[in-house]
C-alpha cells in the first residue's frame, strides 16, 4: 500500500527557516518524481515544488523560487522541502504527491495527509 507521511510543519515567526519531511512507504520511491503542494485557507490547492527520479531535476512555482529546496534521499525513501525565508503568505497545508512516473507530470495520484505549516509574527 502506498503511503506518504509528511512532518516537520509547526508555527514560526517571519524569516525563519523550517525543513519539512515526506517519507514513503509501501513503494520504493526512487522511481517516481515527488511534489509538494500546499494549500492555504480559502485558496485553492497549488503545486510548488517537484523533483524528477531520474536525474533530480526540480522544478518551483515563481513564489517559492530562491527561497525553498527539494531534495531526495533515495536511500532512506524520503523527500525533504527545506523553506527559508518564510512568509506570512506561506501559511498552509503543506502536502507531498509521488507521480506514478519518473517526471514531474502534474497530476500525482498519491497524496499525504498534509502538515500544517503557520508563519505569523
Amino acid at each position: 500500500q502506498v503511503q506518504l507521511v509528511e512532518s516537520g510543519g509547526g508555527l514560526l515567526q517571519p524569516g525563519g527557516s523550517l525543513r519539512l519531511y515526506c517519507a514513503a512507504s509501501g513503494f520504493t520511491l526512487r522511481y517516481y518524481a515527488i511534489a509538494w503542494f500546499r494549500q492555504a485557507p480559502g485558496k485553492e490547492r497549488e503545486g510548488i515544488s517537484c523533483i524528477s527520479s531520474s536525474d533530480g531535476i526540480t522544478y518551483y512555482t515563481d513564489s517559492v523560487k530562491g527561497r525553498f529546496t527539494i531534495s531526495r534521499d533515495n536511500s532512506k525513501n524520503t523527500v525533504y522541502l527545506q523553506m527559508n525565508s518564510l512568509k506570512p503568505e506561506d501559511t498552509a497545508v503543506y502536502y507531498c504527491a509521488a507521480e506514478t512516473y519518473y517526471y514531474c507530470a502534474g497530476h500525482p495520484p498519491y497524496w499525504g495527509q498534509g502538515t500544517q505549516v503557520t508563519v505569523s509574527s
